[in-house]
């Protein structure tokens, strides 16, 4: 799928700050995009799901959003393909049901995680871990922004492909 630059371009204008960062995997940033300055606004929000729609693998029964960032843009891919949600937590809750993925049983399914951003992939790679261990199949993940060294897949030792709607590159070609 070729990048659509004028999608780059936007989302480089509503998301990009530039400062001091310390990302999850503790590593310290320049640059960081907050997506939920795009998650935010319907329609920046529409043209990334409707991107993510032609990333999906043949074969998906379930779109595992990860909390938090992953949640909305799943609920909006859902909506665009009829696929059921799945909310998948950080940790299990503690109360109630106790699930870690909120939805359909995932046993014996396969499972196409939706993130925002990955850079080292850790939260992708501890719910895949999650999910496997609940008879999940979980193969692909397809994120908003892949931040990660180009042509290094972050999440190669759980046998995870990342499919990207952008990635650093298309953002930072964007700036020009």
């Amino acid at each position: 799928m070729t990048t659509d630059a004028t999608l780059a371009a936007d989302i480089d204008a509503t998301c990009r700050l530039t400062g001091e960062f310390t990302l999850r995997s503790g590593q310290v940033a320049d640059t960081y995009f907050d997506k939920y300055l795009f998650e935010a606004q319907p329609a920046l929000l529409d043209r990334v799901a409707a991107r993510m729609v032609d990333l999906l693998p043949d074969g998906t029964e379930l779109l595992g959003g990860l909390e938090l960032g992953g949640i909305p843009i799943a609920t909006m891919v859902s909506a665009k393909t009829g696929l059921p949600a799945l909310f998948v937590r950080k940790r299990a809750k503690e109360y109630g049901t106790a699930k870690l993925a909120e939805g359909p049983d995932v046993s014996g399914r396969r499972v196409t995680i939706i993130e925002d951003v990955i850079t080292t992939g850790g939260a992708v790679r501890d719910a895949t871990r999650a999910l496997r261990e609940l008879g999940a199949t979980v193969e692909v993940v397809v994120c908003a922004i892949d931040r990660s060294p180009e042509g290094e897949d972050p999440l190669a030792d759980v046998g995870l492909e990342v499919r990207s709607v952008l990635t650093r590159a298309d953002l930072d070609a964007a700036r020009g």
